[in-house]
């Protein structure tokens, strides 16, 4: 059977759908990136394997995420597409009508708009920890509860303590400070998750309009704590996707998929055996003119995959024959 296949790998997460031709999610899988890309592609390629039942022919693979560059290369991806497009296209895919995307990971968040189908505006917040799941995991750890229950015990709150939420080191400050005054731990739970929502909105969602219907992804997405505060802060429903953790990953396989329609050719995935190849990869500065570039390389099973990083096409366009010929100045 024909299938697509979309990787979203971050500095958290690496996450992997497999979709067959409509669109349908067969097989999808989340793991920790561990600060290894590859290592954690290869993980998830083990999974899917494990997972698969029957022969599966891989028609398009598509790549998005922070590490999306390196591991585009690495699997011979057929379209690298940044996140914005991917959470946009899955969104898309599952309500038609989406005016706005809310999404919040590991280490960052972001907003996006859309107006009858498409993107009209977007934001990232890729700095302050109070915004992303890395604070309530954090916390979770002081509280020694698993993330897992975070929603459950909001919900068991019976009011909502105010906790500083514009910055984590504050915010963390500011939650000692209530417990020792004596506020439950539920109450504390449910002012974490009001603090990250209002975090959220103040500065990813600044002077941004938005407008129903709200679908939120991502990883925290699973913490019912947190959909509740969205809602009771945005006043209106909010949707989660029953595979809200890969959104990512559906997208950039729904991208290939709309590639390898317009390209009419064979996938470029150099195969589900990427599990068991050696790789390696390194860098070097180009001294071709005066920008200097840091050009990025992987090597697979030895040789040259690809490279990229310059400000010139130069050392992409570089056949694999000539390739290996450079790299001996370099290695």
């Amino acid at each position: 059977m024909k299938a697509f296949l979309g990787f979203d790998v971050g500095s958290v997460s690496t996450n992997l759908a497999l979709l067959d031709p409509s669109g349908s999610v067969l097989l999808s899988v989340y793991l920790r990136t561990a600060g290894d890309p590859l290592k954690a592609v290869q993980r998830s390629l083990k999974q899917l394997m494990e997972k698969q039942e029957g022969n599966i022919e891989i028609a398009g693979a598509g790549v998005t995420g922070s590490a999306r560059e390196l591991t585009g290369v690495f699997v011979g991806a057929d379209v690298i597409k940044n996140e914005i497009t991917a959470h946009a296209m899955a969104a898309l895919a599952l309500i038609p009508n989406v005016r706005t995307v809310v999404e919040i990971g590991g280490q960052d968040s972001k907003i996006i708009l859309l107006r009858d189908g498409v993107v009209t505006d977007f934001a990232m917040n890729t700095v302050c920890a109070a915004g992303t799941g890395s604070f309530l995991d954090r916390q979770a750890d002081r509280l020694e509860l698993p993330i897992e229950q975070f929603g459950e015990m909001a919900a068991k709150a019976k009011a909502s303590v105010r906790i500083a939420g514009r910055c984590a080191v504050f915010a963390e400050s500011d939650m000692i400070h209530k417990q020792q005054v004596g506020h439950g731990t539920p109450e504390i739970i449910r002012g974490l998750c009001d603090a990250l929502v209002r975090n959220y909105l103040n500065n990813v969602g600044k002077g941004k309009k938005i407008l129903e219907p709200v679908v939120f992804q991502g990883g925290v997405a699973a913490n019912t704590g947190i959909k509740a505060a969205l809602e009771r802060q945005l006043e209106m429903e909010v949707i989660v996707p029953e595979h809200h953790k890969v959104m990512g990953a559906i997208g950039a396989a729904l991208l290939a998929r709309e590639e390898m329609a317009v390209l009419s050719r064979d996938s470029h995935f150099r195969g589900l055996s990427l599990m068991d190849v050696d790789y390696r990869t390194g860098s070097f500065e180009c001294d071709e003119c005066s920008n200097e570039c840091e050009i990025l390389e992987v090597y697979v099973d030895g040789e040259v995959a690809g490279r990229w990083g310059g400000r010139c096409e130069r050392w992409e366009r570089l056949e694999r024959s000539s390739a290996k010929q450079v790299q001996k100045q370099y290695v």
